[in-house]
């Protein structure tokens, strides 16, 4: 009798999982290939905290690696869980966290199975630059809905599905101006604004607000604006009166 996969396990790949636990160790490196991640971090955190004061929330960080978003939560008041399923990079977030003596609280498992036990427990969500490498991502959106508090924040962050997103976060990205290791990300992952809103509202979650972020190459500088044509942020907001469904567990 063939094996049929669960819900869970069909969203995640092995593949990207073993990606970024191979560079587990460089997390923090501010010049390896976490380079970007470091430097996005400060938008990223300002996009998040600007919206929804992080002071006293409790917060779940999806995707969270090695902790550099986390521990910007953290610092910021927030009561954080970081959620991921490499091992070496929650190892490596660990570390750091009791070298800054920050306390965190991280989780090696599957997003949708910590929502599971976990209904309605936080004031936000966070789940940044990890959507593009899930195979089902609204699964995920829907968890992280989940997890949220009615009325609570959900902020994601992905990069949009075009030619110019090719052209400039995988040939320029990966290839030309080497920001980022070649095979990072998968273009058919890419993810369009409105798809994203899609998932959003199935999830009980209202689009407050759709911000870009470029890359100038020239001044080699982030920044944030208008333009979503490559990457862009979302804030999202669970519905006060958002029913919590009952999934079947496997």
């Amino acid at each position: 009798m063939k094996h049929e996969k669960s819900p869970v396990e069909n969203t995640i790949d092995p593949l990207e999982i073993d990606k970024f636990s191979e560079l587990a160790s460089r997390w923090w490196d501010t010049e390896s290939e976490f380079k970007p991640l470091h430097e996005i971090n400060p938008l990223r955190f300002a996009y998040i905290n600007d919206r929804t004061p992080l002071d006293g929330l409790t917060v779940a960080d999806i995707g969270c690696g090695g902790g550099i978003l986390t521990e910007s939560l953290a610092r910021a008041g927030a009561t954080v869980t970081g959620i991921d399923l490499s091992e070496a990079a929650l190892d490596v977030a660990k570390l750091h966290a009791a070298e800054e003596q920050l306390s965190i609280n991280y989780e090696c498992i599957a997003t949708e199975d910590y929502a599971y036990d976990h209904s309605a427990t936080f004031d936000v969500v966070t789940c940044m630059e990890m959507l593009e490498h899930v195979p089902e991502p609204a699964s995920i959106v829907n968890a992280c809905s989940r997890l949220l508090k009615p009325g609570g924040s959900a902020f994601f962050s992905t990069l949009n599905r075009n030619g110019k997103s090719w052209l400039f976060a995988i040939v320029g990205a990966e290839y030309i101006l080497n920001l980022l290791p070649r095979g990072t990300h998968d273009w058919q992952r890419f993810i369009k604004p409105s798809q994203l809103a899609q998932m959003t509202r199935a999830a009980d979650l209202q689009v407050l607000n759709i911000t870009g972020m470029t890359y100038n190459p020239f001044s080699k500088q982030y920044s944030t604006g208008s333009d979503i044509s490559v990457n862009y942020l979302m804030h999202t907001i669970k519905a006060e009166s958002a029913a919590q469904s009952s999934p079947t567990k496997k």
